[in-house]
C-alpha cells in the first residue's frame, strides 16, 4: 500500500491537516512532516529544504500518494519531476507552477511590517521566511510540467484568485490530470474546507489504489 503523505503549506504547519485527516480513509499510512522538522536545524533556504523533503519522501519503501498546499505543493510538483517513478499519484492543492513575482514583492513588503509574533504560527519564523522566500523567487516549471505522467488531481477554491489562472495551466497541461474547484473556498482548502477536501481525497485515492 502507498504511503499518503501531505504537505502544508509556508503559512501553516503540519497541524493544519488536522481535521481534514480526521475525516480520510485509513485504508494506507498518512503522514503530515512538519516541513521546519525535516531541514533539522538547516537554514531554510529552497535548495536545504527540498532536498531536505527528497530525502523524506525516498526513505518510504514504495510508491507514495504525494499532496501539496501551496509551498507544499511546489515541493510535490519539484519532486514528481524528478523522480517520477516513485509517485502513485500527485494532488496538487493552491499551486503556483513559477513564482509570481509582483506578488511575491508585495508579500515580501507586507510581511516586512509584521511583528515577529506573527510568524509563530506559520511554518518558519520571519528571517526563514524571508530566506526562503529569496531563494524561490526565480522557480519556474513551466518548461517541465508535460512531463508528469501519473495520475494527478489539481484542486483550488473557488476564492482563491491568485492561483486560479495556475490550477487551470497545470490541469491543461499534464497528460494525467483533472481540476476540481471548490466552491465557497480560499487558498487554505484544508483548513476552511475540511471535510469536503477529505471527501475529494478519499474518493481520489479509492481510484487510484
Amino acid at each position: 500500500m502507498a504511503t499518503k503523505i501531505l504537505v502544508h503549506g509556508s503559512g501553516h504547519k503540519a497541524a493544519s491537516w488536522k481535521e481534514t485527516v480526521s475525516y480520510m480513509t485509513k485504508d494506507e499510512e498518512i503522514l503530515c512532516p512538519g516541513l521546519s522538522s525535516i531541514l533539522e536545524g538547516k537554514e531554510a533556504d529552497y535548495k536545504n529544504l527540498y532536498s531536505s523533503f527528497v530525502n523524506y519522501c525516498n526513505k518510504m519503501e514504495g510508491q507514495i500518494h504525494l499532496c501539496g498546499l501551496s509551498l507544499g505543493g511546489i515541493l510535490a510538483l519539484n519532486y514528481v519531476l524528478d523522480f517520477p517513478e516513485k509517485v502513485k499519484t500527485l494532488v496538487l492543492i493552491g499551486t503556483p507552477y513559477k513564482i509570481p513575482k509582483l506578488a511575491f514583492r508585495f508579500q515580501n513588503i507586507v510581511f516586512r511590517f509584521l511583528p515577529k509574533s506573527v510568524f509563530e504560527t506559520m511554518a518558519f519564523d520571519k528571517k526563514d521566511t524571508f530566506v526562503l522566500g529569496n531563494t524561490m523567487k526565480n522557480l519556474d516549471f513551466s518548461g517541465r510540467i508535460n512531463q508528469i505522467e501519473c495520475p494527478a488531481l489539481i484542486l483550488c477554491g473557488e476564492k482563491d484568485s491568485a492561483n486560479m489562472k495556475s490550477a487551470y495551466y497545470l490541469s491543461q497541461n499534464m497528460k494525467n490530470a483533472e481540476l476540481k474547484v471548490i466552491k465557497n473556498t480560499g487558498h487554505i482548502v484544508n483548513e476552511e474546507n475540511p471535510k469536503v477536501l477529505a471527501e475529494i481525497l478519499n474518493e481520489y485515492y479509492s481510484q487510484n489504489r
